[in-house]
């Protein structure tokens, strides 16, 4: 009770803030306030909003305005191609706001899928191959972790509903953590030009692991000393993906994981994909951006984040983590 009375005191003082009558009576309204007022929302339940980065303009990052141009060539993944906040993650308002107050939002217990049970349903525009490694995928989380993937069977509000995109943008994206309703794992099938989302099943846990709660790992406050980002190489108009989600800096209860399958790869919105790395690692000989599978540490982190490494469960998960993760 008093930590939700503690959130919505958070967010209706960034409501207050951002609000143009309360600009108005102060000063004339700033960029940021004026970026407020230029929300771009996509179809199908997607809300996208320009985030916590003033340089950044509702208009350039907009999926249904002009061409990109030829010189933007970072988007050919499945991941970047959607150009949601860092590439493939949706964001609702809520999620919005409590980025912009700096607080993570996974934080609030109503973003957690209560009693780790996770209802879903896939579409049946997936054919039975790409069904199956989306099953496996499924399977393979409910092995490792505590989380319980489940069929919907209709009688409960809030479940995943994995499809193809159609009116949204293309490519791979997921909200983060439990968004409320029915919510969408957009998994783009193959086609003649690619395996888009279906290349391997890591790059369907990935999006499944936001669905979790899971942000990418090189958006950690201390990534920096892990990683060197090449600024010089990076598409300018998505230099913004680049930043840190937080700048809050404190201990953290796993290690920096370079194997992690949530870690963006070294061409991730590169200039030129193959010759320019956006991102290397600072330890010698290790790679970054597999998409096999969960790594022992995203294991280790979904059990975490439920409440499954405590407890007489503690020992057992861990272990599970540590003999099957990557």
């Amino acid at each position: 009770m008093c930590e939700d009375l503690v959130w919505s005191s958070l967010l209706l003082l960034l409501l207050l803030r951002l609000s143009p009558a309360s600009a108005a009576s102060t000063a004339p309204p700033s960029r940021e306030s004026v970026n407020q007022q230029q929300l771009v929302h996509y179809p199908a339940g997607v809300d996208f909003f320009d985030h916590e980065f003033s340089s950044v303009t509702a208009d350039e990052f907009d999926p249904f305005g002009p061409d990109i141009g030829d010189d933007d060539l970072g988007i050919d993944d499945p991941e970047t191609m959607p150009r949601l906040f860092q590439g493939d993650i949706a964001i609702d308002p809520y999620t919005y706001i409590t980025l912009r107050l700096g607080v993570n939002p996974m934080r609030h217990p109503k973003r957690l899928w209560p009693n780790a049970t996770i209802p879903f349903e896939i579409s049946p525009r997936y054919d039975n191959r790409e069904r199956n490694l989306i099953v496996s995928a499924l399977k393979t989380f409910n092995s490792l972790t505590c989380i319980r993937f489940t069929p919907y069977d209709g009688e409960v509000e809030d479940y995943l509903l994995i499809e193809p995109p159609e009116d949204g943008p293309q490519g791979c994206w997921s909200y983060v953590g439990k968004r409320g309703g029915e919510q969408v794992v957009a998994l783009q099938r193959p086609d003649e030009t690619s395996a888009h989302c279906f290349s391997s099943e890591g790059r369907i846990m990935h999006e499944l692991m936001h669905a979790i709660g899971i942000y990418h790992e090189q958006s950690r406050a201390d990534r920096d000393n892990f990683v060197k980002i090449h600024w010089d190489n990076i598409v300018p108009r998505f230099k913004k993906n680049f930043k840190l989600v937080s700048r809050k800096r404190g201990k953290y209860a796993f290690d920096y994981d370079y194997n992690s399958v949530m870690h963006y790869g070294e061409y991730y919105f590169s200039k030129k994909k193959g010759e320019k790395p956006t991102m290397t690692p600072l330890q010698p000989g290790v790679r970054i951006g597999q998409r096999k599978t969960i790594s022992k540490i995203d294991c280790l982190k979904i059990n975490d984040l439920y409440g499954c490494l405590k407890g007489r469960r503690a020992k057992m998960y861990r272990s599970f983590c540590h003999l099957l993760g990557l």
